[in-house]
């Protein structure tokens, strides 16, 4: 098996793989894994009959890092003496992004045979049911359904707002925003989570036309002042890849989740919002959404 690396361009025959896809992390994602792409770190894959086997290779600085996440095929699982035998194959000594579900099916201890397993601190996926974030009933939404309507009052009965899809078109509109929105937050290169996660956004605009993602973006007075993007992760729960809103405007994230909950995810019963990546603010605004659930991520690395 040979490994190559792929591009954006290569979503259409990649697609295939993923349709059965049943892994709740959004790592899984077919629009994600092509999006997070930079000079850092780059995705490989190697096809064998209905199996796609998923790389990440680094460059030399973070030699360290590289990595398999699981084989994707709409057919099978492997169990982890296959993993391993894999592993050795490729060249690498280590899975990350495992989820807790393939922990639970094989058992800690058929799993230990062949690897270490560790849990990635601060890489559990937030999952939310989707009528909770469209409906915000309850007093534990109070506080956000008190900010959406401060804010419906302020901009959506003045007729300040306009929300549309994104397409191609916007596109150029929506970057020029996530600069704003990284300009807002200090974003700079020394920040690598967020100067990656802006590149990855920035990656699923300009491809926004070729992958079987949706996207809102909401206009205050004529300019854009949120966008989203959302793609499927499994049969029952969509993933919510990118939700940007600029903070200095009060109400305006809450009004704008509450929009995309409901219009990015009719037939899901879930939303997946991602991890944290162990940021203490962000953590502190996903938990505030009272996930249903989180889906543990974890390494197995070679014995």
């Amino acid at each position: 098996m040979k490994l190559e690396q792929i591009r954006p361009q290569d979503y259409p025959g990649l697609k295939r793989f993923f349709e059965k896809q049943a892994y709740r992390l959004c790592v899984y994602s077919l629009p994600s894994l092509l999006s997070w792409n930079n000079s850092v770190y780059q995705p490989y894959v190697a096809i064998s009959d209905d199996v796609l086997m998923i790389a990440a290779e680094y460059d030399e600085a973070h030699q360290k890092d590289r990595h398999l996440i699981l084989p994707v095929s709409p057919s099978r699982q492997f169990a982890p003496d296959e993993l391993a035998d894999i592993a050795k194959k490729l060249g690498y000594t280590a899975y990350w992004f495992v989820p807790e579900d393939y922990i639970h099916q094989f058992g800690e201890e058929q799993i230990g045979c062949f690897f270490d397993v560790s849990e990635q601190i601060g890489f559990a996926d937030y999952i939310y049911r989707k009528e909770d974030l469209a409906e915000l009933k309850g007093n534990k939404y109070s506080k956000k359904r008190n900010l959406i309507h401060q804010f419906d009052k302020e901009y959506v009965q003045t007729n300040r707002i306009k929300t549309e899809p994104i397409t191609p078109s916007l596109a150029s509109e929506c970057l020029n925003f996530l600069d704003e929105w990284c300009e807002e937050r200090d974003c700079s290169e020394k920040q690598d989570d967020l100067a990656c996660e802006k590149q990855a956004a920035a990656n699923m605009i300009r491809h926004i036309g070729e992958f079987d993602v949706k996207g809102l973006a909401t206009r205050i007075d004529g300019k854009i002042g949120a966008f989203g993007i959302a793609s499927r992760l499994t049969e029952e729960i969509g993933v919510l890849h990118f939700e940007k809103a600029l903070a200095a405007v009060k109400g305006l994230y809450q009004y704008f989740d509450n929009l995309c909950a409901k219009q990015l995810f009719n037939g899901y019963a879930y939303i997946n919002k991602e991890s944290d990546m162990n940021v203490p603010g962000l953590m502190q605004a996903k938990k505030s959404y009272h996930p249903a659930m989180m889906v543990k991520s974890y390494t197995m690395t070679l014995r």
